[in-house]
């Protein structure tokens, strides 16, 4: 299976200390990895359907000063659609004068919908046109971009209708919120005052955030399998839809 990582916070922030965890599990998973991040309207993204242990622009991402509120980041492991640029997650697609990412960890089958002409993928996988299909549905449902809750109830009617046909854990961000699908594992942290100290499971490595932060930052951080190994994660329980909104998660 992929590895899905996000992040949602009230103020800009670094992601380095986490992607460099993350990115060591692309040697389980060497069919490419993604990283979207916003920068207030806009959003950056940088995909590579080489392995993120190999990747040049993996490199590139490990370097380059990420500051943002809202990031997403995928490592694909193969299941349907091969190994090409137009099957990495995360996809972008634009809704409403906003941009909308998603990145999917699992496994749909005979998943067939009807898609229109504004939504079609572009790859072959499960994946995006799960995703095309998600954002036809709320397009169908809201003439305009409705307020994160009545998203989050279109969200939870739309979602169910996928997840039959399989495995469906996923992050979907819009640059506002951060909504997170569980069907069998996906954990999340807040990190709030008072910071302390994070260390990593996949690299020996630790942070202080205590010295990084402010006692007014919140940071919620949403993963496949917990990155650190002395933080409280909590696991999402199959079927469960939340959603993170300034680095918390707020109700459904």
């Amino acid at each position: 299976m992929c590895q899905l990582l996000g992040l949602n916070a009230n103020t800009p922030t670094d992601l380095v200390f986490s992607f460099t965890g993350f990115s060591q599990r692309a040697v389980e998973h060497k069919d490419g990895f993604g990283i979207a991040f916003f920068e207030g309207a806009g959003a950056r993204l940088f995909v590579d359907h080489h392995s993120a242990t190999e990747s040049p622009v993996a490199q590139m991402v490990r370097n380059y000063p990420i500051r943002s509120r809202h990031i997403l980041a995928h490592i694909r492991k193969a299941t349907q659609g091969g190994v090409a640029l137009e099957n990495t997650h995360p996809f972008q697609r634009e809704l409403w004068g906003r941009y909308w990412v998603f990145a999917h960890n699992g496994n749909l089958t005979d998943f067939k919908p009807k898609l229109h002409a504004a939504y079609h993928p572009v790859g072959q996988t499960d994946s995006e046109r799960a995703f095309c299909w998600l954002l036809q549905e709320l397009a169908k449902n809201h003439a305009s971009l409705p307020s994160v809750a009545h998203l989050s109830e279109t969200l939870a009617e739309l979602v169910p209708q996928v997840a039959r046909h399989g495995t469906f854990n996923f992050l979907l961000g819009n640059g506002e919120a951060l909504w997170a699908h569980c069907s069998t594992r996906l954990h999340y942290v807040l990190r709030r005052h008072p910071f302390a100290s994070a260390h990593l499971q996949d690299d020996d490595l630790t942070v202080d955030f205590a010295t990084q932060t402010t006692p007014t930052d919140r940071v919620a951080l949403i993963v496949t399998e917990p990155l650190t190994r002395n933080e409280d994660w909590i696991a999402l329980t199959p079927g469960e839809l939340a959603v993170f909104v300034d680095g918390q998660r707020a109700a459904l």
